[in-house]
């Protein structure tokens, strides 16, 4: 994940030069910041943009869309986002999820600290996704397009489980960690609601963590017998590394030499990210199987 804090100063540069410049929103113009950018990604899609979101660039390069638009303000790091800039927008909400809640000291002097939750263990992942999505409508006063959303969500779904062929195998789903190591995807997961919604089997049934994801080598893959989906994107220099590496050779020589790769999506997302890799997935299945 992208928080490195030696990015730290790159971005606290860029926020005081954004107040130097008088390129950061009029403070008169109270709005939203998020740090959070699973509750971004939902404002933005309920047209409730926020007003700065932290890390923007990196946003872009992990959760690829909803984009946010270009008046958005880059609030730093998410681990430590830049206060005399957030102090200067005058937010009238600071959004934070509990991964950030030690930012909660911090970041109540400057406006209200809102904290929203997903990923709660031991609650149902696609119901919570709904449920955020109303609660961030009340809150803006979008309650009509939260609803659209969900609507909009769950019928596109629907559709999309309808396109797919009978028989489909069993999805390995995976994201590189370095070159020997993968985050598999499975039970808490949004990508896990994702295919309860489509009808489609995960072939990872080993334990995952609140966030729905298993952290394993690649030779512990090599006995499932599934379809290889990989989700972008690869940390720096390893897909070259992958290329030379006899280890994930072998592994996708026991898939045929095929397997999906798909487009940067937020595994940590809410109902946005949900139809982005349905979308996704979903394209690129059908041509996958009749390939196989």
């Amino acid at each position: 994940m992208p928080d490195a804090p030696s990015r730290c100063s790159r971005y606290i540069k860029r926020g005081l030069a954004l107040l130097l410049t008088g390129l950061a929103l009029d403070a008169s113009a109270h709005g939203i910041a998020s740090i959070d950018w699973t509750l971004a990604e939902t404002l933005v899609a309920i047209d409730a943009s926020p007003h700065g979101v932290a890390q923007t660039d990196a946003y872009h390069e992990w959760v690829g869309e909803p984009r946010l638009n270009d008046q958005v303000i880059d609030l730093g790091l998410r681990s430590q986002p830049n206060t005399e800039l957030l102090a200067h927008l005058a937010p009238t909400h600071i959004l934070l999820s509990p991964m950030f809640a030690n930012l909660v000291p911090r970041l109540s002097g400057i406006g209200q600290v809102d904290t929203f939750h997903l990923y709660t263990p031991g609650h149902d992942t696609w119901e919570e996704a709904v449920t955020l999505t109303r609660a961030l409508g009340e809150m803006t006063g979008r309650t009509a397009a939260a609803d659209s959303l969900i609507e909009e969500t769950a019928t596109r779904l629907e559709t999309l489980r309808q396109r797919l062929p009978a028989g489909m195998p069993p999805l390995l789903i995976i994201q590189f960690m370095d070159d020997r190591h993968v985050r598999v995807f499975g039970e808490n997961g949004l990508f896990q609601a994702v295919l309860d919604q489509l009808g489609l089997e995960n072939a990872w049934q080993e334990e995952t963590n609140a966030w729905g994801f298993s952290l394993a080598g690649l030779e512990q893959l090599m006995a499932l017998d599934a379809q290889l989906v990989v989700v972008e994107p690869y940390p720096t220099g390893v897909e070259e590394k992958l290329r030379r590496s006899a280890l994930w050779q072998h592994l996708i020589s026991l898939r045929g030499g095929t397997y999906i790769t798909l487009p940067p999506t937020w595994s940590f997302g809410a109902l946005p990210s949900a139809q982005r890799f349905a979308e996704l997935l979903v394209d690129a299945l059908p041509e996958a199987s009749i390939a196989g």
